[in-house]
C-alpha cells in the first residue's frame, strides 16, 4: 500500500456548457480570484489550471490588474497553466486545428512565465491516434487523461503510442479528474478516507505516490485545502500538494510497460458519449466550412499577396479554436450556447473570407475584366469544373473557354438569365426617383453601358463590363429633366441587361496556382482532355467512363466503377427513433424504422458535357415525434420529401451525392445506407493525420452501450465503398458488416436525460434543448462515393478527398477588358503518393524574415516520399512550435522521405 500521496488542487473549466460563456466567465473570474489569493497567503499551495490558456486569458481581460500575480505564480512553480489553447474535442475539427490550438495555448502561456509541459487532456470524449506525435514533436513527453482507455492498462500509466511509433508517457486519470474529491468530504476525516482509497485502488499504483485530483467542474478549492492535507498528513501516510507537472516529473518512478497504440475510444473506465458526433449537424458543417476558409486564406496570403494579413489569420484561429471545445462544437450545450458557437464559426470564417478574397483580388488585377482568375488551393495540378456567369451566345453561336496559352476547351451552358430587370410606367415628374437608384454607373448591382432617351421612354442598356465610353450621370440628369419639362404625362422606364448565362468551364490549374481564361464564341472546335470521356444523363443513368450510375425503382443507386465493382442500394436512407440525448443516441423501446419511399420521382437537370445531374425526390412518412413516455414512436406521420441530387463530372472517378430535406419530425435519426457487395470485418477513417482502422464492435464498460458509431473527418472505407466526406460525420458498419451507415441527423431535445437506455449515468442535467430537434430547418448534406473494390489506398482515396472537399477558388479580373491573359503561375508544389498537406502558410523566421510554412503528412504505414518544388532556395525543418531542427540547400526543390505516418513540418523560402 502506498505510503504517500499527492494532492494536486485544480478545477475543470467548461468555458460554455448548460449557461453560455459570459455567465461562465463571471464564476471563472471569482474562482481564480479565489486561487490567486489561497496560492499567496499560502506558500504550501499549488493550482493547474485545466491545461487551457483560454481561462487565464477570459480572466485576465475581466482582471488585468492581476497579470503580474499570475506571472510571479507561473514563475515560482506554484500555478501551472498551458499548454492547449482550449480543450477541445479532438475528432470534431481537422489535425491541424489541434496543431494550431497547442501552437497558440503555448504561445500565451510563454508570455505569463511558461507552460506546464505537460499534454493535459483531462475531459475530451475519447483521443485521437496522433495526439502522441504531436506532443512529441512539439517536444511534450507526458500526456494526462481519463476517457478512452481500454481495459488492457492496469496501472496507473501507459506507453501512450502513434501510428508513426512516436510515445508519450500517459498519466491515466482512471477514477477521472476529481478521484480525490470524495476524499475530502469530511476534512476531519481525510486521513481515513485516503487510506480506504489507497486500498481500494493499491494495485494501480505500484511503488508511486497516490495521485489525487483535488478539483472538479466550476468551482476554486476551498481556500482550507492546503491546512486539511497538513493536518491529514502523517509518518503514516505523507502528503503533499503539488501541480500535475510536478507529480508527473518529480514523484513518480515506476517504469511504465503498459503500450497502448492509436486512438483511445473504450468505454471501460469512462463514458465517450459518442452522440455527440452527430448532433446538432450544423455546428459540425460550419466548423468545416471555418477551417477550410482559413485554410484557403492562409495558402493565398503566402503564396500571392505582397500583404502579411496574419493578425486577421490569427483571430479566426483563435474563434476557431474557440469553438472546438468540447463542449462547444460537440453540441451538448443549451441553445442560446450553441448559438453563441454558430455565431462564432461564422465570425471566422468571415474573417478568414476577407482575407482570402483580398488575395484573390490582386492576383486578378492582372487578368482583364472579360476573363476569370481560378487560384487552386491544393499542391497538386488539377483539371477544375469552374461555374461562372458569362454573356449568353448569340443564337447559333458555340461557347468555349480560352485559356492563357490559347488552348480552348468546351463550355457546358447551365442556365440563362432574364434580360429585363423591370419594366415601369410613371408620371414624367417621377423620373428623378428611378435616376436615384444610380450610383455613380451601377444600377441593380450592374453597370449602365448605354442608354437611349426619347420622347416618353428612357431605356437602360446593363453589363458586367461595359463596352462604351465614360458614363457621366450629371449629364443624364440634365438630359432627363429637359425631356420630362418638354414630354409631360406618362413615361415608360425599361432597364434590360444583356443575355447573361452561367457556364460550366473546364480549367487546368497548376498546382497551388494561378490559371486564367475567357468565355466567349468560338470558330475553333473546343475538346476534352484525351484522358476525358463526357459526362452524360439519361432517364435513369449517369456515366462519365469512370463511374455509371443507375438509378433504380426505390431511389436508390446502384454505382459502378472502372474497376467492375458494383455497389448497389447507395443511398438507402434509414429513419429510426431516438430518445437520447445530446451525448448519447438512445433507441425507444417500440421503435419503428421507416426506409421505404411511399413515391419516387425522377428528374434530369443536366445532361454533360461536363457535369450530369440528376434529382430524385423521395417522400417518406416519418413519425412526427415520440410518445409521452418516449418509448414509442408516434402513430402521427409527416410527409418529408427528401431531394437527392446526384452528380457526375467529367474526369472525376466518384459520383457526388447531396441530401435536402425539411425537417418536421422530432426525436429521430436518419442515416444514408451504403449496402456493401460482401459483409466486412471492419472499416476504416480519415481525419486528424491518420486513416484509422477499426473493427466491428467497440469495448463497453462503465456503464454506457458501447454502440460502435465512429468519427470521421475526411473519408470513411468498408470494404468496396469509401465516402468521402464534406465535415466531420459519424459512421457506423450495421448489419453484421454488410452496410455502411453515415448519420445525416440526430434529432433530440435535452441536453442530457437522467434515464437513457444506452447510458446508467446522467451526462449533465436534464435541461432542454429544443434547438437539437432542427425542426423548420433545411436539412443538407453532401458526399461523395468512390466504388473501387481494392481498398482506400489503391482507391487513392487520401487525395481524392482533399479534391472533393476544395474547390479551385474564382474571381472576375479587373483588368481592362479584351487585355491579355496572364501566363499561368505555380505555387508550391508536393509531388507524392499518400502525402497530404494540411498547411501552407505564411510565418516569420527567426532572423525576422519571412518565410512559407508547409506541414506535410504521410498517410501510409509504409511511409512516403515527397518533392516540393517552388519559389525558394533553403529549407528548415521545425517542430510543431516552429523551432529550427536542421536547415538544408534547396535551390532545386527539396526531396524529404518521410516515414510512416509521420508529420514534417518545412519553412522553405
Amino acid at each position: 500500500m502506498q505510503n504517500s500521496a499527492v494532492f494536486v488542487p485544480h478545477f475543470h473549466w467548461d468555458r460554455e456548457w448548460y449557461e453560455p460563456f459570459q455567465v461562465f466567465r463571471h464564476r471563472l473570474v471569482a474562482a481564480l480570484d479565489t486561487v490567486l489569493e489561497t496560492a499567496e497567503s499560502n506558500p504550501d499551495f499549488r493550482f493547474t489550471v485545466d491545461g487551457q490558456m483560454a481561462a487565464i486569458e477570459d480572466y485576465l481581460e475581466m482582471r488585468p490588474e492581476n497579470r503580474e500575480r499570475l506571472v510571479a505564480l507561473v514563475s515560482g512553480g506554484r500555478l501551472a497553466i498551458g499548454p492547449w489553447l482550449i480543450l477541445l474535442d479532438e475528432f470534431l475539427c481537422s489535425g491541424e486545428t489541434v496543431v494550431r490550438n497547442l501552437q497558440m495555448g503555448w504561445a500565451a502561456a510563454a508570455e505569463l512565465g511558461g507552460s506546464m509541459p505537460i499534454g493535459y487532456l483531462p475531459d475530451m470524449f475519447g483521443h485521437i491516434a496522433q495526439m502522441p506525435q504531436i506532443l512529441a514533436r512539439a517536444g511534450i513527453e507526458h500526456a494526462a487523461l481519463w476517457r478512452g482507455v481500454p481495459g488492457s492498462v492496469e496501472g496507473h500509466a501507459f506507453r501512450w503510442r502513434a501510428p508513426d511509433g512516436s510515445e508519450v508517457r500517459t498519466e491515466f486519470l482512471f477514477d477521472g479528474y476529481d478521484n480525490g474529491l470524495d476524499v475530502l468530504l469530511v476534512p476531519d476525516r481525510i486521513g481515513r478516507a485516503l487510506g480506504q482509497y489507497a486500498e481500494a485502488t493499491a494495485d494501480r499504483w505500484g511503488t508511486d505516490p497516490l495521485l489525487a485530483m483535488a478539483g472538479t467542474d466550476h468551482n476554486a478549492p476551498d481556500p482550507q485545502l492546503a491546512a486539511w492535507l497538513r493536518r491529514a498528513s502523517s509518518d503514516e501516510r505523507a502528503i503533499t500538494i503539488a501541480t500535475l507537472d510536478e507529480y508527473i516529473r518529480e514523484h513518480v518512478r515506476d517504469e511504465v510497460s503498459s503500450v497502448v497504440t492509436g486512438e483511445l475510444r473504450s468505454h471501460v473506465r469512462g463514458n465517450i458519449l459518442p452522440g455527440v458526433l452527430s448532433v446538432r449537424l450544423g455546428l459540425k458543417q460550419r466548423m468545416a466550412v471555418a477551417e477550410r476558409t482559413i485554410d484557403h486564406a492562409e495558402r493565398m496570403n503566402a503564396l500571392w499577396s505582397r500583404r502579411d494579413d496574419t493578425p486577421f489569420l490569427s483571430l479566426a484561429w483563435h474563434k476557431i479554436i474557440e469553438s472546438a471545445a468540447h463542449d462547444s462544437v460537440v453540441g451538448s450545450g443549451t441553445d442560446e450556447t450553441c448559438d453563441q458557437v454558430d455565431a462564432r464559426l461564422a465570425e471566422a470564417a468571415q474573417t478568414a473570407r476577407a482575407v482570402r478574397d483580398a488575395a484573390l483580388a490582386e492576383a486578378a488585377a492582372l487578368v482583364p475584366s472579360d476573363g476569370h482568375l481560378v487560384a487552386n488551393p491544393l499542391p497538386f495540378a488539377r483539371t477544375a469544373a469552374v461555374e461562372v456567369d458569362v454573356v449568353a451566345p448569340p443564337e447559333g453561336h458555340v461557347l468555349a473557354a480560352t485559356a492563357a496559352d490559347g488552348s480552348v476547351r468546351p463550355v457546358q451552358l447551365i442556365s440563362q438569365a432574364p434580360t429585363v430587370l423591370s419594366d415601369e410606367r410613371m408620371d414624367a415628374s417621377q423620373l428623378e426617383r428611378v435616376l436615384r437608384r444610380i450610383h455613380r454607373r451601377e444600377l441593380f448591382g450592374r453597370l449602365i453601358d448605354t442608354y437611349e432617351l426619347t420622347p416618353g421612354s428612357l431605356v437602360f442598356h446593363l453589363a458586367e463590363v461595359p463596352s462604351s465610353g465614360p458614363f457621366d450621370l450629371m449629364i443624364l440628369r440634365g438630359k432627363v429633366a429637359e425631356a420630362a419639362a418638354a414630354h409631360p404625362g406618362e413615361w415608360r422606364v425599361l432597364t434590360l441587361e444583356e443575355p447573361r448565362a452561367t457556364a460550366l468551364a473546364l480549367v487546368d490549374v497548376p498546382a497551388s496556382g494561378l490559371a486564367s481564361f475567357r468565355v466567349g464564341p468560338t470558330d475553333r472546335t473546343p475538346v476534352l482532355p484525351t484522358e476525358f470521356v463526357p459526362a452524360t444523363a439519361t432517364d435513369r443513368t449517369l456515366a462519365n467512363g469512370l463511374v455509371e450510375v443507375a438509378v433504380t425503382a426505390d431511389g436508390t443507386l446502384d454505382v459502378t466503377g472502372a474497376d467492375g465493382s458494383v455497389l448497389r442500394g447507395v443511398g438507402r436512407l434509414v429513419d429510426g427513433g431516438d430518445r437520447g440525448d445530446s451525448y448519447n443516441y438512445g433507441p425507444p423501446a417500440q421503435d419503428v424504422l421507416v426506409s421505404e419511399p411511399a413515391e419516387v420521382a425522377v428528374k434530369v437537370l443536366e445532361d454533360g458535357p461536363l457535369r450530369a445531374r440528376t434529382r430524385i425526390t423521395r417522400v417518406y412518412a416519418w413519425p412526427a415525434a415520440l410518445s409521452a413516455d418516449r418509448d414509442v414512436r408516434s402513430g402521427e406521420t409527416v410527409p418529408t420529401p427528401v431531394e437527392t441530387l446526384v452528380e457526375v463530372r467529367a474526369g472525376e472517378p466518384f459520383v457526388r451525392v447531396s441530401t435536402s430535406f425539411l425537417n418536421r419530425s422530432a426525436d429521430h435519426r436518419l442515416r444514408f445506407h451504403v449496402p456493401l457487395p460482401e459483409p466486412v470485418t471492419g472499416s476504416a477513417s480519415a481525419g486528424q493525420f491518420a486513416v484509422t482502422p477499426r473493427g466491428l464492435t467497440a469495448e463497453g464498460g462503465w456503464g454506457e452501450h458501447p454502440i460502435p458509431t465512429f468519427p470521421a473527418e475526411s473519408f470513411v472505407s468498408a470494404g468496396a465503398a469509401h465516402v468521402l466526406l464534406d465535415h466531420a460525420s459519424e459512421y457506423e458498419v450495421v448489419g453484421d458488416g454488410s452496410e455502411l451507415a453515415v448519420t445525416l441527423l440526430r434529432a433530440i431535445g435535452s441536453i442530457s436525460v437522467n434515464i437513457h437506455p444506452f447510458r446508467d449515468e446522467p451526462a449533465a442535467t436534464e435541461i432542454a434543448a429544443p434547438g437539437a430537434q432542427d425542426l423548420g430547418l433545411r436539412v443538407e448534406n453532401r458526399f461523395a462515393v468512390l466504388p473501387p473494390a481494392a481498398g482506400w489506398q489503391q482507391a487513392n482515396a487520401v487525395a481524392l478527398a482533399d479534391l472533393f472537399r476544395n474547390d479551385v477558388l474564382v474571381a472576375r479580373g479587373t483588368a481592362p477588358a479584351g487585355d491579355r491573359l496572364p501566363p499561368d503561375a505555380t505555387g508550391i508544389r508536393v509531388d507524392g503518393t499518400d502525402v497530404s498537406v494540411s498547411a501552407v502558410r505564411r510565418v516569420t523566421t527567426e532572423d525576422g524574415g519571412t518565410g512559407t510554412e508547409v506541414r506535410l503528412v504521410a498517410m501510409s504505414d509504409t511511409g512516403a516520399g515527397a518533392r516540393v518544388t517552388g519559389a525558394f532556395t533553403e529549407a528548415t525543418t521545425v517542430d510543431l512550435l516552429g523551432r529550427p531542427l536542421s536547415t538544408t540547400p534547396a535551390a532545386d526543390g527539396l526531396d524529404l522521405a518521410l516515414g510512416p505516418w509521420e508529420i514534417r513540418t518545412v519553412v522553405v523560402r
